[in-house]
């Protein structure tokens, strides 16, 4: 992503409150019960990708996490998060990075996306987010990705996305992940309109 992607959503974040955006969520429900199947250990490292400043990770600490990591192209969106978790900010890794452009230092157990890969158009740009993946999971580690569905929205804060069927996201992942479960979910945004998402849950392979 170029330097005016980064503008655009510092621009969105700061002018426009949390529960402004169509993404908001009070409570992510869809993604806290694929990460509470999982069955995890609380210790588990689990990293929200393009979480800019959703609740999730609130969710999360709430619940007894302790290993969360959020990255969000966005200094903005990180900054208001740690503004609205006050005291509780510091139990959270917080990375400013393009995901494309994330080198991590450590491995994790779970990455969750709700907000970035459908934005990632080219196919080359794609193959960097799914090596980045791999080289990231832990054996056996998993993906929990939400994009648009084939019947959800063409663009997102006037960018274009990809929209993705259940078959395209499985013959993606599939070189190294092998796909767990997939569900469609309507989105009722701020502004009561819908958006249809779907979400998988994708194993890394030995």
């Amino acid at each position: 992503m170029t330097q005016s992607t980064k503008t655009h959503w510092n621009t969105i974040y700061q002018n426009k409150k949390t529960t402004e955006v169509s993404w908001f969520q009070e409570k992510p429900t869809i993604s806290l019960e694929l990460i509470a199947a999982l069955e995890l250990e609380k210790s588990a490292a689990i990293i929200d990708i393009g979480g800019g400043d959703s609740l999730l990770v609130d969710f999360l600490l709430a619940e007894g996490y302790s290993n969360i990591t959020v990255l969000d192209i966005s200094e903005k969106a990180i900054a208001k998060a740690k503004e609205r978790m006050g005291n509780q900010a510091h139990k959270v890794q917080w990375i400013v990075s393009d995901v494309l452009d994330f080198m991590p230092k450590n491995s994790f157990d779970v990455w969750h996306d709700r907000a970035a890969f459908h934005f990632i158009t080219s196919q080359s740009d794609v193959a960097k987010y799914m090596e980045c993946c791999n080289n990231t999971l832990v054996a056996n580690g998993t993906v929990l990705l939400g994009t648009f569905s084939k019947t959800g929205p063409k663009k997102c804060s006037g960018i274009p996305i990809v929209q993705y069927s259940e078959a395209t996201l499985t013959s993606l992942f599939a070189p190294w992940f092998k796909k767990q479960s997939a569900l469609h979910h309507v989105h009722q945004t701020p502004f009561e309109t819908s958006q249809d998402f779907l979400f998988c849950s994708f194993k890394k392979q030995p």
